[in-house]
C-alpha cells in the first residue's frame, strides 16, 4: 500500500481561487461538460429533495428499467454504479485475486492500474501507438493469469478511438477465460462511421461489458452515476460486490431524467464538435500538436515535464490536467469548455508562452 499512487483528481476552481487569490478561474481539467445538468434534471433533483429522510432505491429499479429500455437490453443486464469508475471498482473485486493479471493500453485511465494494484493484481500495460491502443500488442500481453482486459473508448487521456474492424479482430482473438471491458464514457460525444456501440458486441454474444457515465455529456458529475451493460451472471456478481447505496437518490433521479432529452443531448454533442475545432486551433497558434480527438478533450505533448505549464497556466487563472497520473508525464489534457473559457485558455497560454521567451 505504501508504493500504490492514488488517483489524483483535477483540481477543484475554489481551492485554486483560495490559494492564488484569483477572482475568476476557469476549470479545463476533469473532462466535464460545460452546461451543467438538463433542466429536467434539476426539477428531478428539487422534488426527490423532499424524500432525503429515506434511503435511496438499492436496486434502482426505475433507472435500470429506463436503461434496459433506451439500450434494448435486459433488467438483469444493467449494473448501476457510482460513476463507470465505480463499476470498474466493482469488477476488479469480482474478477481479481492476488496474483491475477489486468492488461490495457498505457497511458490510459489510472483506475483501471490502480483498483488492480489494491487487489494484489497484476497490471500489464501495453503502449499506445501513434496515441491509440495497440490492440495487437495487447492481444500478445495477454497470458494464462489475465482476468480483465481494458479497452479505454475513446482512450483517457489521448481522446483517440481504434476502428470497428480492429475491435471485431481484437475480440475474435481474446481468450475465452477473459473479460473485455470496453470503457464507452464519451459515447454520446461520438458521430464518427467508424467508432462501434459496445453493446452489438453483448448482443452478439461477446464476452464483453460496456461502461457508460452520466459524468459527461449530461452534466452531472458531482452525483456520481454511471453504469455497466453485461451478461446478467455478471450483473448478479457485482450485486454482490457492490454497496447497496452506492448511487443516491439524487443521482438516480437526475440520471433517469436526463433519459428524455434527446435535442438536448444533439445540441450538446455540436457545441462539443465546435469547441473541440476551436481548442484544436489554439493549440496549433501556439505550438502545440494535439492528438487526434473523438471526445471532449485534447492531449499534447509539452515536453518532459508538463507540470511547470500546468502550474503557470494555473496562476492565469486556467486549469488544465497534467497525465503524469495517466502514465504521460510530458503532457496536458484540455476539455473543451464554452467558447468563452476557451478563449480564456488560448489567452492565458499566450501569456505563459510569451514570458518563457523573454529574456
Amino acid at each position: 500500500m505504501q508504493d500504490l499512487v492514488p488517483y489524483e483528481p483535477g483540481k477543484p476552481v475554489e481551492e485554486v481561487q483560495r490559494e492564488l487569490g484569483l477572482e475568476r478561474v476557469v476549470k479545463l481539467a476533469s473532462n466535464e461538460g460545460p452546461f451543467g445538468p438538463f433542466p429536467a434534471a434539476l426539477e428531478a433533483i428539487e422534488r426527490e429533495a423532499r424524500g432525503l429522510n429515506r434511503y435511496p432505491d438499492g436496486g434502482a429499479w426505475r433507472l435500470r428499467t429506463a436503461l434496459a429500455e433506451l439500450h434494448d437490453v435486459r433488467f438483469e443486464e444493467i449494473a448501476p454504479g457510482a460513476g463507470s469508475d465505480g463499476v470498474v471498482d466493482y469488477l476488479s473485486q469480482l474478477a481479481l485475486d492476488p496474483g491475477d493479471e489486468i492488461v490495457c493500453g498505457w497511458p490510459s485511465f489510472p483506475s483501471y492500474v490502480i483498483d488492480a494494484l489494491k487487489l494484489g493484481a497484476v497490471p500489464r500495460r501495453v503502449p499506445l501507438r501513434d496515441h491509440r491502443y495497440d490492440l495487437d500488442a495487447m492481444l500478445e500481453a495477454i497470458g494464462p493469469k489475465t482476468k480483465l482486459v481494458y479497452v479505454c473508448h475513446p482512450n483517457n487521456p489521448t481522446g483517440t478511438m481504434n476502428t470497428r474492424s480492429e475491435l471485431d479482430m481484437f475480440l475474435d482473438q481474446v481468450p475465452g477465460h477473459v473479460l473485455t471491458v470496453l470503457d464507452q464514457a464519451y459515447y454520446e460525444y461520438i458521430d464518427d462511421p467508424e467508432y462501434v456501440d459496445g453493446l452489438e458486441y453483448l448482443k452478439a454474444g461477446r464476452k464483453v461489458v460496456v461502461l457508460r457515465t452520466f459524468s459527461k455529456i449530461y452534466g452531472l458529475a458531482g452525483l456520481r452515476v454511471g453504469y455497466a451493460v453485461g451478461p446478467a451472471e455478471l450483473v448478479t456478481a457485482i450485486g454482490k460486490v457492490r454497496r447497496a447505496f452506492d448511487v443516491n437518490s439524487f443521482a438516480q433521479a437526475a440520471a433517469l431524467a436526463s433519459l428524455d432529452a434527446p435535442d438536448e443531448l444533439a445540441r450538446r454533442r455540436a457545441a462539443n464538435a465546435v469547441g473541440l475545432v476551436q481548442l484544436e486551433g489554439i493549440m496549433r497558434e501556439h505550438g502545440l500538436e494535439p492528438s487526434p480527438s473523438v471526445a471532449n478533450f485534447l492531449f499534447a505533448e509539452v515536453g518532459e515535464d508538463s507540470r511547470p505549464l500546468f502550474e503557470q497556466l494555473l496562476r492565469e487563472g486556467v486549469i488544465v490536467r497534467p497525465t503524469g497520473g495517466f502514465g504521460a508525464p510530458g503532457a496536458i489534457r484540455v476539455t473543451v469548455g464554452t467558447a468563452e473559457e476557451n478563449s480564456l485558455f488560448s489567452e492565458a497560454l499566450e501569456r505563459v508562452l510569451s514570458a518563457a521567451v523573454q529574456p
